[in-house]
């Protein structure tokens, strides 16, 4: 399937925001309403996103909820409550517990930004349903592994989690399932 794209995203407000905009949403869907936000709130900053009304957010796509992350995580960097870039001075599992402190932000969304945002060799997210699939089609396993099965199967990677990460979102780009017929979709963020 070739050498996977190593896929960075400078760190900060920013990255964080469109992790919570692109969430449970397609790749498209994400796209769409993250280009409206970029040209929205021009220039893009804690300050111009808590500005901004509800209504002209909710015109640019976003939902009451991710509204209300928004406005938490903008208000947390606004008031000094989270300084982001502290989080390059400490361990993934430090920066992990700090970003799920805040409201709209989970283990999946940490995880991706410490491995895209702060190049973190060894960040896993062992929820992401890409890599649940793809490592089911390399293994061959009857049943798509869970997060605990994932975490499992990751162990022997350690410390290279995340290069892992990137070769099965390539796997799961570029090599369809054959027995479905399907065709490999993109990956997120």
């Amino acid at each position: 399937v070739g050498y996977p794209e190593l896929r960075r995203r400078d760190p900060g407000f920013a990255t964080l925001l469109r992790a919570i905009v692109g969430q449970q949403l397609s790749v498209a869907a994400a796209a769409a309403i993250w280009g409206r936000i970029e040209t929205g709130l021009d220039p893009l900053s804690p300050d111009t996103f808590l500005a901004a009304s509800d209504e002209d957010l909710r015109a640019m796509g976003l939902s009451i909820q991710k509204i209300r992350y928004g406005r938490s995580l903008s208000g947390l960097i606004a008031e000094g409550g989270l300084d982001l870039d502290a989080l390059h001075t400490v361990g993934d599992d430090e920066a992990i517990d700090a970003l799920i402190r805040i409201k709209g932000i989970g283990r999946w969304t940490a995880e991706v930004y410490i491995l895209f945002a702060l190049g973190r060799s060894d960040a896993f997210p062992a929820e992401d349903l890409a890599l649940m699939i793809a490592a089911q089609r390399m293994k061959g396993l009857a049943e798509r592994p869970d997060r605990k099965a994932m975490i499992e199967l990751a162990e022997p990677w350690r410390p290279w989690r995340g290069a892992v990460a990137h070769l099965l979102w390539q796997f799961y780009r570029y090599k369809p399932d054959e027995r479905a017929g399907d065709a490999a979709a993109a990956i997120p963020v």
